[in-house]
């Protein structure tokens, strides 16, 4: 008994050790030759002005962790900004917990995370510049845009953590439809149909989260459908692990390319101090996030952000088949 517990000591301390250890600004820079990788890329294309700059976002957040500088600068630029959240971001239980000060969240608790994230998500790119009239919020399950895609396309999908099956998030662009693939491509084109946008930038399918692939997917085939892929930029939020090291609030250092895509041909955009300070702003508007992950929020908080011009590495040395 006295040697498990000793193994079981050892191990969590050895958890925290290495978690501590991983999350030094030393060590990000020791393990990441990729700051002077970084300093080489090609800088992002300027914006124009009377440009339309449509940002898809899986949840509410990733538009400001991935993006919030290239809105900022987008609209410095005369170019006109708009943001769709694809989820409300609600399916996240330890948030609701917290935030509803509950041990166990029911489907209700969940549905009210939702409705508080929705107004956060306005919130932070109101901080932006983003006004609400260049918003939309589709609010489709959190952790299940997968499930849409594929086997309830056009069967119902209840979600397990909210208990709904259909849109209920206060300021939804469709309220009541029903949680189909169809119904969420039906609304993603008609977010398109309204913004008609000259730019998209969009999570790339390297990602690892399965609602940031998925909408990367339906990104892809809709605009293929209307001949304009080409319009699309890709960018990254779960790029593999513990990226971005280290974690907390680091804007001396450079935001690195993300393991998971990192064969992307990726360009820099260098941001302002006033725009990293605008974006540090952003992301703490998202209270019932940072309160648990704000480690990992704070941690894009950096002197650049990135953009890939295609959503695939280039094909080298492949050989065909027999």
């Amino acid at each position: 008994m006295r040697r498990r517990h000793v193994l079981i000591t050892t191990a969590v301390l050895g958890a925290a050790g290495l978690a501590a250890w991983i999350n030094l600004p030393a060590v990000g820079r020791v393990f990441d030759a990729g700051a002077d990788r970084v300093a080489a890329l090609p800088p992002t294309a300027p914006f124009r002005p009377g440009q339309r700059v449509l940002v898809l976002s899986p949840h509410p957040d990733d538009e400001t962790l991935c993006c919030a500088g290239l809105i900022q600068q987008a609209q410095a630029a005369g170019a006109q900004v708009f943001v769709a959240w694809a989820t409300a971001g609600d399916g996240f239980e330890l948030d609701a917990a917290l935030t509803r000060r509950v041990a166990d969240p029911s489907g209700q608790d969940m549905r009210a995370l939702g409705n508080t994230r929705a107004a956060e998500a306005r919130r932070a790119v109101a901080l932006l510049g983003v006004p609400p009239g260049r918003t939309f919020m589709l609010g489709y399950p959190d952790g299940g845009l997968f499930r849409l895609f594929t086997t309830h396309y056009a069967e119902p999908y209840t979600a397990p953590r909210t208990g709904s099956g259909a849109v209920y998030v206060q300021g939804a662009l469709t309220p009541g439809a029903p949680y189909t693939g169809r119904a969420l491509e039906a609304d993603l084109t008609r977010v398109l149909g309204r913004v008609q946008p000259d730019l998209v930038l969009a999570p790339a399918p390297q990602d690892f989260h399965a609602d940031h692939r998925t909408l990367s997917y339906l990104a892809m085939r809709l605009l293929s459908a209307r001949g304009q892929e080409a319009r699309v930029r890709y960018w990254v939020v779960h790029g593999g692990l513990e990226w971005p090291l280290p974690k907390g609030l680091h804007p001396e250092l450079a935001l690195t390319l993300p393991p998971l895509a990192k064969g992307l041909p990726w360009t820099r955009a260098d941001l302002t101090p006033a725009q990293v300070a605008r974006k540090r702003a952003a992301v703490d508007a998202y209270g019932t996030q940072t309160r648990v992950t704000g480690r990992f929020m704070r941690a894009f908080v950096r002197q650049n952000e990135l953009l890939s011009t295609e959503p695939l590495p280039e094909e080298r040395g492949l050989i065909g088949g027999f």
